[in-house]
């Protein structure tokens, strides 16, 4: 079991792994014969996770907005943009309110804030299109979603990857 452990630990300190996660049972990424889901890749296909106006754009600036901002009504549904596993959801982050953060691979992330209601738990599977909470405006001065897609812990613009509306 410590050659395991140990086997484990190299291999997570020789390939950087996002996020702080340890590759899986001592697998390495030079295996050809592993699935493909295993590898980094992109997202087959993101979904909007709320229908609203964009009220606020992405922008690249030290101090500019990191996702997309979406209006709407208390107590909207809000999806899931993609299939992955529930790696945060709480209010323990400032200026976010209510927050989910679901992690799809290796690369992305993606973060849903100022929620009204959580409807998910830490280390939940979900799948794209799941309901996961409603909208809110907590640590907001309007009800909104502010949503992020991360890729590899930088923020990346989301209309790039959602579909056009």
């Amino acid at each position: 079991m410590n050659k395991k452990n140990s086997q484990k630990n190299t291999l997570a300190s020789t390939k950087k792994q996002a996020y702080g996660e340890n590759v899986s049972a001592g697998k390495s990424y030079q295996n050809s014969s592993l699935p493909s889901e295993n590898f980094s890749q992109k997202i087959s296909r993101w979904q909007w996770p709320v229908k609203g106006k964009v009220v606020e754009y992405f922008s690249n600036r030290e101090q500019g907005n990191k996702g997309i901002d979406i209006t709407g009504r208390r107590g909207t549904k809000i999806r899931s943009s993609a299939k992955g596993k529930v790696v945060y959801a709480g209010n323990a982050l400032r200026g976010y309110g209510q927050l989910i953060i679901i992690k799809h691979n290796d690369d992305y992330l993606s973060a849903y804030a100022h929620n009204d209601k959580i409807l998910v738990k830490e280390q939940q599977q979900i799948n794209r299109g799941e309901v996961i909470a409603t909208m809110g405006d907590t640590d907001a001065n309007k009800v909104m979603l502010h949503f992020e897609i991360r890729f590899r812990g930088k923020s990346v613009n989301p209309l790039k990857y959602l579909p056009k509306k």
